[in-house]
Order: C-alpha cells, then structure tokens, then sequence
C-alpha cells in the first residue's frame, strides 16, 4: 500500500485511496472533503464514467439538468458525456467517495489542476483557481467545463 496522495481544487480535499497504478487501471477511487459551499461548475467528461457515493453532509448535485440533493448513503451514478456538478449544501464540511472509470483521467487531472497537500492537512483558505492551469488540464483529460445554469 502507498501513501495517499491528497491534492486541494475550487474548495475540495481530494485524497486517492486507489489510483491506475494499483488497480490495473481499471478504477480510481477517491475520498472527497468539500467546504461548505464549495463544489464543482457544471462538466462533463468524454472517456470516463463517475459514481458519487456521500458519507457526511449533504451535497446538492447537479446531473443532466435535474437538481438532486444527496446525503449519507446515497449514490449517484454519472455516465461520461452527462453533464453534472456539485456543491456542499451544509454550513460543515461534507465527505463522499468518487470513482472513476477507467483510472487515470481525473486522478491525472488533479495531479495537474490541483494544489498538492498533506493527506491529513486541514482546508486550506479559499483562494482562486489558477483558471489557465485548470483549463488547460481539463483539455488534456478530456473535461469540458460548462457554463453556470
């Protein structure tokens, strides 16, 4: 077992319990702590499959138009090329585990948008993305950002 790698993006902790590389690339699966507030703009992705499953909170999602508010034990599948987005709807931090599929679009993604961080180190300050950066790494894994609804 390697150390988790732990990566801060638009308000979350995005720590990979399991990347490609440990599970034949067939799946990654990620621990993801949101601030309150905090979430993702609306995206789609092209060449993986996303499954959301809440552990704490209560996280409003948005999935091909439809707004369903989700809290513990709930679970969301999002086929790739549907459009979605999240938020952390709470006043507290909010958890829940995403898996990808195939492995390697979304963790490599985060590894290049993302500020790395300590697998146990608390919420950094909010601050504003490096939109370029996030961009231009949303282009190489195959994520189009959309506009706000």
């Amino acid at each position: 077992m390697t150390d988790t790698q732990a990566y801060h993006l638009l308000g979350n902790i995005i720590r990979f319990q399991a990347d490609g590389a440990r599970t034949n690339g067939a799946y990654s699966l990620a621990e993801i702590t949101t601030a309150p507030g905090a979430g993702t703009p609306p995206h789609r992705q092209k060449d993986d499959d996303e499954a959301f499953y809440v552990l704490e909170g209560t996280y409003e999602f948005m999935h091909n138009g439809k707004n369903v508010t989700a809290g513990p034990g709930q679970f969301l599948f999002v086929a790739k090329g549907e459009t979605h987005a999240f938020r952390n709807a709470g006043s507290a931090a909010a958890r829940m585990l995403v898996i990808n599929s195939p492995a390697g679009l979304h963790e490599n993604f985060f590894r290049e948008a993302g500020d790395p961080i300590g697998a146990d180190q608390p919420m950094p300050a909010p601050s504003a993305p490096d939109m370029p950066r996030l961009g231009a790494a949303a282009a190489r894994y195959g994520i189009e950002f959309l506009p706000p609804r």
